[in-house]
């Protein structure tokens, strides 16, 4: 069974999976795609090209699928893909990719966003990430799995965030972030391994040591960078964590926080 509110306005090329309902006065525009068991509020306004998955949830005067807001854009199709069971809160705003920044806006499954979000154009965000209210992401961010960026927290664009790092409230992010840390103030500086997210993770004591050790070596040695990637790549072969920790800090393009 399809839920549709006699006052919502579906565009006759949208696709409307099985058990989704639609409230009072949203807009579902043309080339959209809705998963079965979604969730549509009341006042949402979905634009295409947009892919929602399954199960889905999005609350009240959301603007999802929207064109860029980029002076570069020019009316190119671009799109936004959602994954499964993602809840979207109250007045968040998630944009298409544009041409130049690879077409396309994407978000996992199990994702978070709380209200007054906003997710800018070509952003890759991963699975099981939280935004708080009022967290931004400007253009060509990419959060990686298991984050938590807390209550108006700014990423500038271009930078990447790695898995299981925290952002405390207010944070704002200008440099890629190693995965595993936890960071805050403006600009966000980094305060040690995010230790509760991981052990609430399942993350061993072990592998808290090998971590807590590759910490040390990037930010308490006083090491350079170029001595401190050195080192972590010996400390990487006894664990698959640094590895993933030296990896990011090798292929960061816009430079790290330190």
């Amino acid at each position: 069974m399809i839920a549709i509110h006699p006052t919502a306005i579906i565009d006759s090329s949208a696709e409307i999976g099985n058990g989704v309902s639609v409230g009072p006065y949203s807009v579902i525009g043309p080339d959209v795609v809705i998963g079965d068991e979604c969730w549509i509020g009341p006042h949402v306004v979905i634009n295409g090209p947009t892919t929602l998955g399954r199960e889905n949830k999005i609350f009240q005067f959301s603007s999802v699928g929207e064109v860029p807001q980029d002076l570069k854009f020019e009316g190119e199709n671009t799109r936004l893909e959602i994954g499964d069971r993602n809840t979207i809160r109250e007045f968040s705003t998630i944009n298409r990719g544009t041409g130049v920044g690879g077409g396309v806006t994407r978000i996992g499954n199990d994702n978070l966003l709380m209200a007054y979000i906003h997710i800018a154009h070509d952003c890759i965000i991963g699975n099981n990430v939280i935004l708080s209210n009022n967290a931004s992401l400007a253009g060509h961010v990419e959060v990686h799995d298991n984050v938590i960026l807390g209550g108006f927290t700014l990423v500038h664009q271009f930078c990447t965030i790695g898995k299981h790092v925290f952002a405390g409230m207010g944070s704002a992010i200008a440099k890629d972030i190693p995965p595993y840390i936890l960071v805050n103030g403006s600009p966000a500086v980094p305060h040690g391994l995010n230790k509760v997210g991981l052990k609430r993770r399942g993350y061993s004591e072990e592998q808290l040591r090998q971590l807590s050790r590759a910490y040390k070596l990037l930010y308490r040695q006083g090491l350079s960078l170029d001595e401190a990637k050195s080192q972590l790549q010996q400390l990487s072969e006894k664990s698959d964590e640094v590895q993933q920790f030296a990896d990011f800090i090798e292929q960061s393009t816009r430079s790290i926080i330190r």
